[in-house]
């Protein structure tokens, strides 16, 4: 069983309780505005540019003995010593990346097998067993490659590793339903609680997930997690409707505040992707106060990340 990972995040302390590993996997199916893992987004490998990085050794190009690296010709020497990429002809087939070794091109998205991932992350199992971590699934969204999930979850929990998934809950029930009995924890988003801002900002409403997200909050622990994004949904009265509906829900461990993230604005380019939300910073401390509190009205404990 193979699945396509952007990274393996070793020693995450953001992604659950304790010390774990994240997995990221590629492909997503919403199309939020903001996503600052834009890398995910595609189900296919990409390669990534970052010119800052390139020191014009033309490896990526040919050596000396002129043998084209590239042989669908979408790279080019340029008069400055960098190179030029025409991204219509790239199949990110990672020959130029192979070459790179100053980090200045990247193929985001790489093929492998549960046993190769298990691999990475098994070498951390004390760390887990101290601190009350394990591994988790992120994305992307991980139910957009379910089988290999699966398989995962099931490798994680036979080595006796705590298990958790990121998720937006927009796939179909009984996607998150196969993988229950190898869930200790589920970690999912609730972007805005109108279905027609939702459509706005992510290209899907939010009716079939919110059912999803009641169902699963009635079997499993689970952290919601609100991404906080300027001009979406930054006001105390709309983190006061999320809180709301989070209100009603069972085994709740905590809602999470997670202040917009403008680190992914550097992906973008590196993608030769147009950002929406460039230029846009997190809400300062004062406004992340309010919302805090907002959400605390609700009666339902909050953290702010």
């Amino acid at each position: 069983m193979d699945g396509i990972i952007t990274e393996i995040m070793r020693f995450s302390l953001k992604d659950g309780p304790g010390i774990r590993t994240t997995v990221f996997m590629k492909g997503c199916n919403m199309e939020c505005k903001w996503c600052h893992n834009p890398e995910t987004l595609s189900m296919r490998p990409q390669l990534m540019h970052y010119p800052a990085l390139c020191i014009g050794c033309g490896a990526c190009v040919g050596g000396a003995d002129l043998i084209e690296v590239c042989t669908h010709g979408a790279i080019v020497a340029d008069a400055a010593g960098g190179i030029i990429l025409d991204r219509a002809k790239c199949v990110a087939c990672g020959a130029c990346a192979d070459k790179c070794f100053s980090g200045a091109l990247v193929i985001s998205g790489v093929t492998m097998s549960v046993e190769e991932v298990m691999a990475e992350v098994v070498q951390d199992i004390d760390y887990y067993t101290n601190s009350g971590g394990g591994l988790t699934i992120g994305g992307g969204e991980p139910a957009c490659q379910p089988e290999f999930m699966y398989e995962l979850l099931k490798a994680a929990k036979a080595a006796g590793i705590q298990t958790a998934i990121e998720t937006n809950m927009l796939a179909d029930w009984g996607v998150y339903e196969k993988a229950l009995p190898y869930l200790d924890l589920v970690m999912l988003d609730i972007k805005h609680s109108d279905d027609a801002e939702h459509t706005k900002w992510t290209g899907v409403g939010n009716a079939k997930l919110q059912e999803n997200i009641r169902k699963i909050t009635d079997i499993k622990p689970t952290i919601i997690r609100v991404p906080v994004i300027p001009g979406v949904n930054d006001d105390a009265g709309e983190i006061a409707n999320i809180a709301q509906i989070v209100k009603g829900l069972k085994n709740i461990v905590s809602i999470e505040l997670l202040l917009y993230n403008p680190l992914g604005e550097s992906k973008y380019a590196a993608l030769g992707m147009e950002h929406d939300f460039k230029g846009a910073r997190p809400s300062g401390a004062s406004l992340a106060d309010a919302l805090q509190a907002a959400a605390q009205a609700a009666g339902v404990p909050v953290k702010i990340g």
